[in-house]
């Protein structure tokens, strides 16, 4: 069946039942119109209305009614542990790197340049191979990069 199309994505938690999935990396799950083929090998176009973060358990609404998963797919990561989490962190998100926070480490992906500069402020890393879901940003969920913080008023 061809000419299928996702227009809506529906939230984790408002679907149920069972789905068809299609596992998607961080990056894979940041678009607007790109054809998909599910586990099951059914083929579609998403189509949304604008460019959107699509989020492990939410789902994609076909035309005809039926529903995709969005699933993580596992990709290589650092696990990042130190002594002082909270700096590293704090550096992670200076450069608006992605980060997944773990009750005991945090999650990057690989990047070289990043790597070093955590190892140099002491942090031990770890490639791993697993699913990235870092955190939204603080001022709404998805990407944080080209974020706005807020409104200010210039003029009275």
């Amino acid at each position: 069946m061809s000419g299928l199309v996702a227009e809506l994505v529906r939230d984790a938690g408002s679907w149920e039942g069972s789905a068809d999935r299609v596992t998607l990396t961080y990056d894979e799950r940041f678009l607007r119109r790109k054809r998909l083929t599910t586990e099951a090998g059914l083929s579609f176009v998403v189509d949304l209305e604008k460019t959107t973060s699509l989020n492990e358990g939410e789902a994609l609404e076909l035309s005809d009614g039926r529903l995709v998963e969005i699933v993580a797919a596992a990709e290589p990561l650092y696990q990042v542990r130190g002594a002082d989490m909270a700096r590293l962190a704090w550096h992670i998100g200076n450069r608006h790197t992605p980060c997944q926070i773990a009750n005991d480490c945090l999650l990057i992906q690989q990047d070289k340049v990043i790597g070093h500069m955590l190892e140099h402020l002491g942090a031990e890393l770890t490639e791993v191979t697993r699913p990235f879901t870092p955190e939204g940003g603080a001022y709404g969920h998805g990407r944080t990069h080209s974020h706005e913080h807020g409104a200010t008023a210039h003029a009275h």
